[in-house]
């Protein structure tokens, strides 16, 4: 489905984005503009912040509108009665990652959320105690599975299992990561991985890996955050533990939103607290209550059957606003759509740096359309941090991280094809200009 490009030509790019049936979603969102305020920049960062949607400002408007007209009683009389406010996101964010809307909660931050799941799915034994994670996971999540493996009294070094791409290679096989599970078997508690590798871009096997590790007989859970709203997900078919997800990148919603969390329902229904007899052992809060006895202030716990019972507190309405906002562009717009444009749109955009020929700049996302989502990581071979500072003073805002990638990502929601030609025409520019240190 990658599209060929044919002469690279700025006429080319403006033909695709005319023929493109979601260009219209571009309006619905603030694109940032040059400081003197004559165009708009290169914008290919939403891998990390996602832009905002101009419905957005009304939202969170709307709300404090409400709590200056109502007070106390917008909790039941707003617009969006703050009461059940994260319910308003369940079913389009359950349609997003492929969940049942009872597996959905809306909820804290990604990584407070990774360690409320490990809590109850990382129970370590004697005999199986160790956490598989890839060796290039994000750090947050490096940190996360070795605290608690600390926690549990366990040395981080025997516990957290890192995996390896081969020699000489960028990215996991699917083939090596299920071999190395099978290798560990009885000796995995849990497999956490990320659903699309932050620094490669990689996509993983969710299906393969989740039914290996629990082959194993391990927990499978999955750190989404460059997955939700990029890739196509099915959390609920692939029969994932948990799985947990951030929603300012790919999903639009502001610096720090309101993350997101899917266990699946057959531990949902589990409402026992006692480990022991086979229960979920959780940290408990006031929100995870049954709604029916909530307001009956008792002091003994009692879980709803559903992912909601994880959650702790009542949900903060001016930062869930945005959330419910980017989610109905998402469901107005259709995975399916989004996806295809996002082939269309990465394959585009890869066509124009393989039409470079440079030697200084790899790129080390797969080729392979399964293995590969919105993002583009180019691996630069000297100079790295030159280039990159060429390029935001050019314009381009895209990220950089170590030792040597800079990351472009063309989201579907509001980048054009154009926007893709802007970049590889300036990244042409700069490459010139660079050359090789030793100027050969």
């Amino acid at each position: 489905m990658a599209l060929i490009v044919p002469d690279g030509s700025e006429l080319s790019a403006t033909h695709f984005d005319e023929r493109d049936t979601l260009r219209t979603s571009r309006g619905e969102f603030h694109i940032p503009r040059t400081p003197d305020g004559t165009q708009e920049v290169v914008y290919l960062c939403g891998n990390s912040l996602g832009l905002m949607p101009r419905a957005t400002r009304e939202a969170v408007v709307q709300e404090l509108d409400d709590w200056a007209r109502l007070g106390v009683e917008g909790h039941f009389h707003a617009k969006h009665p703050w009461l059940p406010a994260h319910e308003f996101c369940r079913d389009t964010a359950a349609r997003l990652v492929g969940a049942r809307p009872h597996e959905v909660v809306l909820m804290n931050s990604l990584t407070v959320n990774l360690h409320l799941m490990m809590a109850t799915f990382y129970r370590p034994t004697a005999e199986r105690f160790k956490i598989v994670i890839e060796d290039a996971a994000f750090p947050s999540d490096s940190y996360a599975v070795q605290s608690q493996a600390s926690w549990h009294g366990r040395d981080p070094g025997e516990a957290v299992v890192r995996l390896k791409p081969r020699a000489g290679e960028q990215t996991l096989r699917t083939d090596d990561v299920v071999h190395e599970l099978n290798r560990h078997g009885q000796s995995v508690a849990l497999v956490m991985l990320s659903g699309v590798n932050y620094l490669t871009g990689q996509v993983f096997d969710f299906a393969t890996i989740t039914e290996a590790g629990h082959r194993i007989g391990a927990r499978v859970g999955w750190d989404l955050a460059h997955a939700a709203g990029n890739v196509p997900l099915a959390l609920h078919d692939w029969n994932a533990d948990f799985a947990c997800w951030c929603s300012y990148k790919y999903l639009n919603s502001g610096a720090g939103a309101v993350a997101g969390c899917f266990v699946h329902e057959r531990h949902g229904r589990n409402t026992s607290l006692n480990g022991a007899t086979g229960g979920l052992p959780r940290f408990a809060g006031w929100w995870g209550n049954d709604p029916t006895t909530r307001f009956k202030m008792g002091p003994n716990f009692v879980p709803v059957p559903t992912a909601d019972s994880w959650s702790l507190s009542n949900p903060p309405v001016l930062a869930l606003s945005p959330v419910r906002v980017s989610l109905e562009i998402f469901d107005k717009v259709g995975v399916v759509a989004l996806r295809e444009k996002s082939v269309r749109l990465t394959g585009y955009l890869r066509g124009l740096i393989d039409e470079l020929k440079s030697p200084m700049i790899e790129i080390t996302t797969p080729r392979d359309e399964a293995s590969c989502g919105c993002q583009l990581s180019i691996a630069v071979k000297d100079r790295p941090r030159d280039l990159y500072d060429a390029l935001t003073a050019d314009h381009v805002m895209c990220d950089f991280r170590e030792p040597n990638v800079v990351r472009v990502a063309p989201v579907p929601l509001y980048n054009t094809f154009h926007d893709c030609w802007r970049f590889v025409d300036i990244l042409r520019k700069h490459l010139s200009k660079q050359g090789p240190a030793d100027g050969s």
